[in-house]
């Protein structure tokens, strides 16, 4: 129900892009950067990188696919005085952001996002959880040219797991490069 909702929402800020009349910019990026968990003992800090798609509909809207993997290092828990190691999770993720601000396009740029995708946790001995992931944070962006930028986020991300969540705070850099206009 919430993807559909999602999906919906996507659908009708594309077609408001597309019938205002400003100009709609397309941008590639790449980043990377540390994620660390968030009450959790069973798994350790790890890194996360991958590649996001910013589209900006409106002067102050943006909507940006991204794909993202990262693995989290082993964690020894010490339980009844045997001490125990675990595995560290693999993440595999896509899903979508909306973006209050622009990416991008010159300048210095301040912007609240939120998101909402599909993320897979894998580690050996355990099932994979493959649910819906949400996350949220800030960003900000320096263009030292109109087509290059610099940026750099704080994020939650939250992955649902029945009647909890595993949580972990991001932390990246990345370059994104606008391709249109």
């Amino acid at each position: 129900m919430m993807r559909t909702v999602a999906l919906a929402v996507l659908a009708l800020a594309l077609a408001a892009g597309v019938a205002t009349a400003s100009p709609i910019r397309v941008g590639i990026g790449a980043y990377g950067g540390l994620s660390y968990p968030v009450l959790q003992d069973d798994v350790g800090n790890g890194a996360v990188y991958g590649l996001r798609a910013p589209v900006r509909l409106l002067p102050m809207i943006t909507v940006e696919p991204y794909w993202l993997t990262g693995k989290m290092d082993d964690a020894t828990e010490t339980i009844g005085g045997v001490e125990y190691t675990r595995d560290g999770f693999d993440e595999k993720g896509y899903g979508a952001n909306a973006i209050l601000g622009h990416v991008g396009g010159g300048g210095f740029s301040f912007y609240p996002f939120a998101g909402i995708g599909s993320h897979k946790l894998t580690r050996t001995g355990t099932e994979d959880i493959k649910e819906t992931a949400y996350n949220f944070g800030l960003g900000f962006g320096l263009s030292p040219t109109p087509k290059v930028s610099l940026q750099v986020r704080g994020e939650v991300n939250m992955i649902k797991t029945g009647d909890t969540s595993r949580k972990f705070g991001n932390a990246t850099v990345g370059l994104n490069y606008d391709l249109l206009p």
